[in-house]
């Protein structure tokens, strides 16, 4: 296969598919932006359907292969219902991001409860958990099937203990826990099936302490949209013997 021209070598009329969650503004759709431009076909996850249809319109003007997938990641319900529509186009799901996340209300630590904290879990983590298992039929029908979970360098711990990092002084317990939460569930992922590539993607440059400009951080960053998802794509572009069990920025490898 050769995913950076979109097309199953083995079925040249097959495109490359991939579903990304919190497909409809920001990292997500910038991804699904640049996946289509290389001839992937492209499952858009939104959680809202007026937002998502309006944002998979967008992409199929500029020449997409883009299905709109209503997905709620904290629904068990709607990621059922995910698959199903997938089903609908395709026997096999080459890549899945799980990209949708919430940044929690930023509650210092004596401030946060176990509810302000499960809310931010129930999409940063168990959001993942639920459409990675519900999908992981479709991913072993593929030939060469990636799983990337978009991260944060606030879920490293060595980016969190050092002083020198912004994050080291993001005194909140929800957000950078579910990320950490995030990096661990894939690494062993990664090792129980390495049938699957399972990586981690920040948009940021850990090194430079910079992070890319998004609704989540009031477009605060340094860093465009665009080169925010350069970590996302390399990791969905994999070639079959690229690595497993990775965390990686723009610029490499991360600390975990």
């Amino acid at each position: 296969m050769n995913d950076k021209t979109g097309m199953d070598m083995t079925n040249p009329e097959r495109r490359t598919s991939v579903l990304i969650t919190g497909g409809n503004k920001g990292l997500g759709l910038e991804t699904a932006r640049r996946l289509a431009v290389q001839g992937w076909k492209i499952f858009l996850g939104s959680r809202d359907e007026g937002r998502g249809r309006a944002a998979a319109d967008k992409l199929a003007a500029d020449g997409a292969d883009v299905v709109l997938v209503p997905l709620d990641v904290t629904s068990d319900e709607s990621v059922a219902g995910a698959v199903r529509l997938v089903r609908e186009h395709t026997d096999r799901l080459d890549v899945l991001i799980n990209n949708a996340g919430a940044p929690g209300r930023a509650v210092p630590p004596a401030e946060a409860t176990a509810e302000e904290v499960h809310s931010v879990y129930d999409t940063n983590v168990y959001g993942p958990i639920r459409v990675t298992h519900a999908f992981l039929p479709l991913l072993r029908a593929a030939e060469n099937p990636r799983v990337v979970m978009v991260s944060s360098g606030v879920g490293s711990f060595a980016v969190v203990t050092d002083p020198q990092q912004p994050a080291s002084a993001m005194h909140e317990l929800a957000y950078s826990s579910s990320k950490a939460a995030l990096n661990m569930i894939t690494v062993r992922y990664a090792q129980a099936l390495p049938d699957i590539k399972f990586n981690v993607a920040t948009p940021g440059e850990v090194a430079n302490r910079k992070f890319a400009a998004t609704d989540m951080n009031h477009h605060t960053g340094q860093l465009t949209v665009t080169e925010g998802t350069d970590s996302i794509v390399r990791l969905a572009t994999l070639d079959a013997d690229g690595p497993t069990g990775i965390f990686v920025d723009r610029l490499g490898p991360v600390a975990w």
